[in-house]
């Protein structure tokens, strides 16, 4: 029996094709590993764990940078374009969030890389992360504020994102989900 959602879309077959499946499941697994890093690495003791916690966070938020990247190309030259699952303002809502958490995951990244190199930090002490600057402390807050309000308000819009999809599964039972399933 086919399934239809809210706006009476019939999803049933439908899927994205492998490439951008995986580049989505791993910026989630990115994001997720890189705000937990974030919120807890300053409560390790100083010294070698927090300064190695802070260098898998810089090398996680290059990694972001590349699949960012390589999901941005893929998605604008090669990626599978399904059809609207909604139709009408929830249609506008979700592609207006979907721009939405695009449009963070690049501010995260271009400001937790201006942070990375504003601070010169340093990978497990044996790389520095190119630094400009004057190392103004106000400066490097400012930036660092900008990064954390951006990575914090994408986790709260990706973790909305994520709720929506749930409703269809389970609420509209439309099978939304299984589009990003291989």
């Amino acid at each position: 029996m086919n399934k239809t959602n809210a706006g009476g879309t019939d999803l049933s077959g439908q899927h994205y094709d492998a490439t951008t499946i995986w580049l989505h499941w791993a910026t989630v697994v990115l994001v997720i590993f890189l705000w937990g890093i974030g919120q807890t690495a300053d409560l390790l003791p100083k010294g070698p764990l927090r300064s190695g916690a802070w260098s898998i966070h810089v090398l996680l938020g290059f990694a972001t940078t590349l699949v960012l990247i390589a999901r941005i190309v893929w998605r604008a030259e090669y990626g599978a374009t399904l059809p609207p699952a909604d139709k009408g303002a929830l249609q506008v809502l979700a592609k207006a969030t979907h721009y939405a958490l695009y449009a963070l995951l690049v501010a995260v990244v271009v400001a937790g890389i201006l942070n990375a190199s504003y601070r010169g930090t340093q990978v497990f002490g044996v790389w520095s992360v190119p630094k400009f600057g004057a190392g103004v402390a106000a400066t490097r807050r400012s930036i660092n504020d900008w990064h954390e309000l951006a990575a914090n308000t994408l986790v709260a819009l990706a973790a909305l994102h994520a709720a929506a999809a749930l409703v269809h599964q389970f609420v509209w039972r439309d099978r939304l989900i299984a589009r990003m399933r291989p």
